[in-house]
């Protein structure tokens, strides 16, 4: 099997570590493709030394796609791809030398599922490990996934998964949020309703926490936007849920999963709604009107309001 690795790229710092990430993979059926979203920086004097293997091809976007429309990136990649399967890293983030070689395991262990996760080591600015994502199991269902997602699951990055590439493309490809917020779960819970997911014990994908992501980014107002619009879909999917086609499991789950996802999208949103009001704590009647749907006691507002505040006076 054949899998495509592809870096949308924008930033040069780490792009040299992403690329030899996959240069060094165990197995050896693999293409990478790197697409620069017109960075400004020389993305091309890093890839070129590079593309004398045939298997890494190097595209530059004729405008730029931005942090608000990145998954347009992650989608032009995936048009380039010819491989079996698809995995979608940053340009700061390195594949364990056995990646691929667990992936082909597992999918042959587990065949004809459209999603398979990876186990991920998060890593730091200097490449060190800070943590590990928790032990998920070695299979389990879309409403598992979503559940534990919402509960005790805070840690999840594209990266960490490998998509059945026919699969994504009729699905349109990865699922398009506002600053990607959100997109990659609901793009892992569309592809799992297809018979599940199957995850690797083993880490094999390292994530790395910098101030330079898109997810550190302080646009509290647009991931407040995409955080709405994925809890929009995600309470359709749960609607459309066939409870009598469900495990015991899965519907005990499905029972308690409204509660789950209302705490979750609490502190979510109270997180974004926090960082925003330390810029101008004068904000709290614009996030008042936006949240008004979900019924948010004042009781709430006053918490968040009262956590900016202290956050700009320990700053």
């Amino acid at each position: 099997m054949k899998f495509s690795v592809t870096i949308p790229s924008y930033k040069a710092r780490y792009l040299r570590e992403a690329i030899e990430s996959v240069t060094s993979q165990t197995y050896p059926d693999w293409e990478l493709i790197i697409v620069d979203d017109h960075s400004p920086e020389d993305l091309h004097s890093i890839a070129a030394p590079y593309l004398r293997d045939e298997r890494i091809r190097y595209y530059r976007n004729e405008k730029n796609c931005g942090a608000a429309d990145v998954v347009d990136n992650w989608n032009i990649c995936l048009a380039y791809c010819t491989g079996q399967y698809v995995i979608c890293i940053g340009d700061d983030d390195r594949l364990k030398p056995n990646c691929l070689e667990e992936y082909a395991q597992l999918i042959e262990k587990h065949p004809g599922l459209s999603v398979y996760h990876a186990r991920t080591e998060i890593i730091d600015e200097n490449g060190q490990p800070c943590f590990l994502q928790e032990e998920r199991p070695e299979w389990e269902s879309a409403i598992s996934l979503l559940w534990h997602r919402w509960t005790d699951r805070p840690n999840q990055y594209i990266g960490d998964f490998c998509y059945d590439t026919e699969m994504l493309r009729r699905e349109g490809g990865y699922y398009k949020l506002p600053l990607a917020w959100g997109s990659d779960d609901i793009t892992a819970v569309r592809a799992a309703a297809r018979g599940g997911i199957a995850n690797t014990i083993v880490p094999i994908f390292e994530y790395r926490q910098n101030r330079h992501t898109i997810t550190s980014s302080n646009n509290a107002r647009t991931k407040m936007q995409a955080s709405l619009q994925a809890r929009e879909w995600f309470m359709q999917f749960i609607n459309d849920c066939q409870t009598s086609t469900l495990s015991q499991t899965d519907s005990e789950m499905l029972a308690t999963i409204h509660q789950a996802a209302k705490t979750y999208y609490y502190k979510s949103l109270g997180k974004n709604c926090s960082d925003d009001l330390c810029g101008n704590p004068l904000r709290i009647a614009y996030w008042a009107h936006h949240l008004a749907p979900l019924h948010f006691s004042p009781l709430l507002y006053l918490k968040w309001y009262a956590r900016s505040i202290l956050n700009i006076l320990t700053q």
